[in-house]
């Protein structure tokens, strides 16, 4: 019997445990240490960042945002509601509400031509996630922050080394967010960061991520104690894992290397059937350069998306479907939208299956996912690629 294949297996670059190694023999293991210094110093240098702080999460990191931002009740939000409860709740966190944009049918990224007419008078930021990697429109959602006085925090959990007109995503926001978690690029099991691109933010950033204390003044040697300032929290990750993620980053560009191979072998793999219009396959627009997170089908309809997955897991390959829409969750309906608010992002949900993509995955591995999905979608009907 074919070995199983799963949806996700981490790739360890062979100095992890070297690393962590220096940090158990250090004698300290308290955080803010000399990994996390260099994480964050190798982030900013490479992605043009004025200030990054590392955090336990992506999640962690969207809380300071919103934090850092001021927001509070009656205040809102645009941003997708195809995305992680993450997004939604460190606002929801502030009293603000989530205001949902549908997303574009080809990157799934928020549409734009729907951003202005979800402005109100109580609009105060645009939250855009970046799916896959693959960046949103940057350009026109700066000059709509701009004209309407918003701030720009972009979710770029997925988004670690994918850039938009050569700039960084993380780096084009008044602030971003990163994560490291186990499923994404560049892993420490849990992680996070917090992008700080406006720089009269990053004192107030270091106050809330040390508990609301002015600690990092103190030690700086700028004032000769501390002491509580804000509100705040526990923001810091394990030095620990500061040291995985350290021989991660250090190995971005194999790693992103190691991604494209597999995403342009389903490409290579898939194409005569959207071709045959029998699926949808990922678009990368032309301003985008992807770090390739993930590759995605999308089927004709849910049936043949439920059959599709059904066949590859009985196949012994893990494929799953994406986010149920957070606006017709429950705490969607909670917060009074309903199913048929947002109809590009229910279909495209309905139909989306995620494929295996890591980087050691081997070409007969993604040859026999390309077999599974031709024995169901050859004799499924054509898909309807523009349906919104």
């Amino acid at each position: 019997m074919a070995s199983k294949i799963p949806f996700n297996r981490p790739f360890m670059v062979g100095t992890e445990l070297d690393y962590v190694a220096e940090v158990l023999n250090s004698g300290s293991l308290s955080a803010d240490g000399p990994f996390t210094q260099r994480c964050a110093e190798l982030l900013e240098q490479r992605f043009g960042i004025a200030k990054v702080l590392l955090t336990p999460s992506c999640t962690s990191a969207l809380e300071m945002a919103a934090m850092l931002s001021d927001l509070g009740p009656n205040d809102e939000v645009l941003m997708p509601s195809f995305t992680f409860v993450s997004t939604a709740n460190a606002f929801l966190r502030c009293g603000a509400r989530p205001v949902f944009v549908d997303v574009r049918p080809d990157t799934l990224n928020m549409d734009v031509d729907r951003l202005e007419d979800a402005i109100t008078p109580r609009t105060r930021a645009i939250v855009p996630v970046h799916y896959g990697g693959v960046g949103c429109d940057m350009d026109a959602i700066g000059d709509l922050a701009k004209r309407h006085g918003l701030t720009v925090i972009e979710d770029a959990a997925q988004g670690v080394n994918a850039f938009y007109r050569g700039q960084a995503l993380g780096s084009l926001g008044q602030l971003g967010t990163f994560s490291f978690h186990d499923t994404k690029n560049f892993v420490c099991g849990e992680g996070g960061a917090l992008c700080i691109n406006t720089p009269e933010l990053i004192e107030r950033a270091e106050i809330i991520r040390n508990k609301g204390t002015n600690r990092n003044a103190f030690l700086r040697g700028e004032v000769d104690k501390y002491t509580w300032v804000d509100v705040g929290s526990s923001y810091v990750p394990s030095e620990v894992s500061s040291a995985l993620l350290y021989a991660q980053l250090q190995a971005m560009d194999d790693i992103t290397q190691r991604r494209e191979h597999v995403y342009l072998g389903y490409r290579q793999r898939l194409h005569d059937l959207q071709e045959r219009e029998k699926l949808q396959l990922p678009t990368i627009p032309e301003l985008c350069q992807s770090n390739y997170h993930l590759f995605f089908v999308i089927t004709a309809d849910e049936s043949t998306r439920d059959r599709l997955i059904a066949h590859l897991r009985a196949s012994g390959i893990g494929a799953v479907f994406h986010y149920v829409p957070l606006h017709s969750s429950p705490m969607g309906h909670r917060l009074g939208y309903a199913d048929g608010d947002l109809p590009v992002t229910e279909n495209i949900s309905r139909r989306l299956v995620r494929l295996p993509l890591f980087c050691d995955m081997t070409d007969d591995e993604q040859q026999r996912v390309a077999d599974g999905i031709r024995q169901v979608l050859d004799v499924s009907t054509a898909v309807g690629l523009t349906s919104d």
